[in-house]
């Protein structure tokens, strides 16, 4: 797909004040009408520095560099000896430079000034990085972010004199993807019924700030990696194909604690794809998979290739005992884990149309989350050490 001009960038550059806050739905481009706005800055701006900094380098890698790159291929700049993967900066011929890095590596925050400085996601970033680096930038800063909820910007800075904000939506994106946009259309047509669907087509669909309460797990955060002490406990799987993900999550012990990671989380996979996956990943002979014990076919192809697989043991309010048992644990998922953050952010208890909570959670950002429940109902006891 060619690179589009789209109104997104058109609103975008005529931000003038210091710090810009661009505030928009889902597919409302804000991450493709910023970079370009950046990459024409450094092209015409010689020896300029750049930084582009996310939560995690993960989502860095998924996001800002992969659509860094695409631009600058769509737009006929790339020139593959310019980009230094060691430190993940791209050099223009006329000597600008574009960084990236991540706000968990302290010695950037604290590092070399820069002409302009872009976070990406702002909201999943603390206060005390925007001021390090943000006090280290000369010219010009831009944020984004999803309005979930309020955050530092709406707080500290919204109102500030040297601050200006921009929403922007779907509709200010003339690239958005067909699909992205059938679903939006189509969680516009359920808001008319459904609170949680008004309030999600609030916040992803017209970039408005939205109340997305009601999370089904309160008590997880992000670390780096699984501990080297801790016990395997099992893998958990859900099968998917067409629109659902099959997902294979590892579940550890540590310190009263559970850690959990990522492993898979793709569509259309047969089962021989995912019988290759397991090797690619190493999973052992020896090592319990728990998956959703609706597939039984899936299950003995499994087992037949040489995994020792078995069923999760499901039952009246399996889905609710299930989560009852995961909440009384920390959890914690590891950062480069991007789906599975996404589903801990989004997964949310069901509402009537009044609003009132259900006692049962919404049909959707649940394909992780789904796989840890299997394993808690096979291999998990309630844990006696209570979040507080």
């Amino acid at each position: 797909m060619a690179f589009v001009y789209t109104t997104a960038i058109s609103k975008i550059r005529k931000l003038t004040k210091f710090c810009s806050g661009i505030q928009g739905g889902t597919s409302a481009g804000k991450t493709y009408a910023i970079l370009p706005i950046l990459i024409d800055y450094a092209a015409r701006n010689p020896s300029s520095e750049i930084s582009i900094v996310a939560e995690s380098f993960p989502h860095l890698r998924r996001g800002c560099i992969k659509d860094f790159k695409k631009i600058m291929i769509d737009t006929g700049r790339w020139v593959d000896e310019h980009w230094r993967s060691t430190d993940s900066t791209y050099t223009f011929a006329n000597r600008s430079s574009v960084e990236f890095f991540s706000v968990d590596n302290d010695s950037k925050l604290r590092g070399a000034r820069r002409d302009v400085l872009y976070m990406n996601e702002a909201n999943n970033m603390t206060f005390h990085a925007y001021t390090e680096l943000a006090s280290r930038t000369k010219k010009k800063v831009y944020l984004d972010w999803n309005p979930v909820s309020p955050f530092w910007f709406h707080e500290d800075l919204a109102n500030d004199n040297d601050v200006d904000m921009l929403i922007i939506d779907y509709r200010d994106n003339e690239a958005c993807p067909e699909s992205a946009l059938n679903f939006i259309l189509k969680a516009k047509e359920k808001a008319a019924n459904s609170s949680f669907w008004a309030n999600w087509y609030n916040v992803y669909g017209l970039g408005q700030i939205g109340s997305l309460q009601g999370a089904v797990f309160e008590n997880w955060k992000q670390c780096d990696e699984i501990p080297k002490d801790a016990e395997f406990i099992s893998y958990g799987m859900d099968w998917g194909f067409t629109n659902d993900p099959t997902t294979l999550t590892a579940v550890y012990k540590y310190d009263k604690a559970l850690y959990l990671k990522e492993l898979l989380y793709l569509t259309g996979l047969t089962n021989s794809d995912i019988i290759e996956r397991l090797k690619q990943l190493g999973v052992k002979p020896h090592e319990m998979i728990v998956a959703d014990s609706a597939e039984p076919k899936s299950i003995e192809d499994i087992r037949r290739a040489g995994f020792r697989i078995e069923g999760a043991k499901k039952g009246a309010d399996s889905i609710r005992n299930s989560i009852d048992t995961l909440q009384a644990y920390q959890l914690y998922i590891t950062k480069d884990s991007l789906n599975a953050i996404k589903e801990a952010r989004n997964y949310k208890w069901a509402t009537d149309k009044e609003g009132n909570k259900l006692n049962v959670p919404i049909d959707d950002f649940n394909h992780f989350w789904d796989s840890v429940r299997y394993v808690a109902l096979n291999r998990l006891k309630k844990s006696t050490f209570i979040i507080q």
